[in-house]
């Protein structure tokens, strides 16, 4: 094995021994403990400073509650990728610290949903749009036109758009995933791009349904227009906010709440009753936005006086109260952490013996038991799918999402 381990990139490996040390609970005390050497050693293995022999891999990998296998195999070699922050302003100490190690499970996912293609060789379809330039426009004016233009070649008219994320992983071919964000009051979302991967989110699970929509078109803009650069959307951060800024929000209003369509809904509630608190929380509802977002856009539009929105936060308006009375039920809007394709290219592997159930269960981030409970419900999904599907994950690279 030590041949074998010759061949491994020490810092990838040291990176995926800490991920699995954390994951299990353990301290750096605990892993020097199970292999009787100093703490400092571990940091040395973790950060790839030093070779971790076959007899410790083994026996940290035991203690870990993994398989050899899981850290020897042959894995896909990427160009790395650091997401950072648009704006330089924020790019605080304390802030990198908090956001580093989502950033380090957004690659993880990424660098594991195409690992997991290659073994099924079957490679994303990505249907991307040229990447879109302002041509001397306002950002607000270039967000507009990129809407209405992405809405158009995604054939999605001037209405809502229901299972926005679906629409965007089947559609163009994004990696879209769900990460648990902390603290969730700042860190939105999390872009990047490189070549291999392609345009790859992760959304703040900790967030509404509405709000993870909005994240997600607001990314959604930076992948059409600023493709290359990397970004943490940090929220309300902005005291004066960059042009790129300004065409993600732009983008987000306009494309989930397009104009053409919110001036025929506006006036068909017009024609029938006056606009209330109540006609908010519904349109809102109708088109997958919060109800802060819908009433800014119709202020924006000249449909509400200006300040409307402050004077229902501040006499102490509870949106979601009023949702409950109004009867209205939760946004259905996919917040699995893994795309359904993912988990079903995992399972399909494990079920045609590529991958272990050890390797399983890495993939889908959960333990043995969870993962053959995954294994059962996807593949009876599955079986439910016309006979020329069901087997075929290579058919149809977009099943599931």
């Amino acid at each position: 094995m030590n041949d074998i381990l010759e061949t491994l990139d020490p810092h990838q490996l040291g990176n995926e021994l800490k991920q699995a040390r954390q994951k299990r609970g353990l301290t750096q005390a605990d892993a020097a403990g199970i292999l009787g050497v100093a703490r400092t050693t571990i940091t040395a293995i973790e950060q790839g400073e030093r070779r971790i022999k076959a007899g410790e891999l083994i026996k940290l990998v035991r203690a870990y509650g993994r398989q050899v296998s899981d850290f020897v195999r042959p894995r896909p070699v990427f160009e790395s990728f650091q997401v950072q922050f648009r704006s330089s302003a924020l790019r605080t100490l304390d802030d990198e610290a908090e956001i580093q190690a989502y950033i380090t499970l957004f690659e993880e996912y990424c660098r594991d949903y195409v690992e997991l293609e290659q073994i099924m060789e079957a490679p994303l379809a990505q249907k991307y749009p040229p990447i879109y330039e302002l041509d001397g426009l306002s950002p607000e004016q270039a967000a507009e036109n990129a809407a209405q233009e992405e809405r158009n070649r995604l054939g999605l008219g001037d209405g809502p758009v229901p299972m926005l994320r679906d629409v965007l992983e089947q559609d163009v071919g994004l990696r879209i995933f769900s990460v648990p964000l902390e603290p969730s009051h700042k860190f939105s979302a999390m872009y990047s791009y490189t070549p291999e991967l392609g345009g790859c989110i992760a959304l703040n699970l900790l967030h509404p349904a509405e709000r993870r929509r909005w994240s997600l078109a607001h990314e959604y803009a930076h992948f059409l227009a600023h493709r290359f650069s990397a970004d943490v959307y940090v929220a309300d951060s902005y005291q004066r906010r960059p042009e790129s800024e300004r065409f993600a929000d732009a983008f987000a209003m306009y494309f989930l709440m397009p104009t053409s369509g919110l001036v025929r809904r506006y006036n068909d509630i017009r024609r029938k009753s006056k606009i209330s608190p109540a006609v908010l929380c519904t349109l809102a509802h109708y088109y997958g936005v919060s109800v802060e977002a819908l009433t800014l856009r119709l202020e924006g539009m000249k449909f509400l006086p200006t300040g409307t929105w402050d004077r229902l936060h501040n006499n102490g308006f509870r949106v979601r109260d009023a949702q409950q009375q109004l009867g209205l039920s939760p946004l259905s809007e996919t917040d699995d952490r893994l795309p359904k394709r993912y988990q079903y290219l995992a399972v399909d592997a494990y079920r045609q013996e590529r991958i272990s159930e050890g390797q399983l269960a890495h993939f889908l981030r959960v333990d043995r038991l969870e993962a053959r409970q995954i294994a059962n419900e996807l593949r009876q999904a599955m079986d439910e799918l016309d006979d020329n599907q069901s087997t075929n994950l290579m058919a149809v690279p977009t099943v599931g999402n």
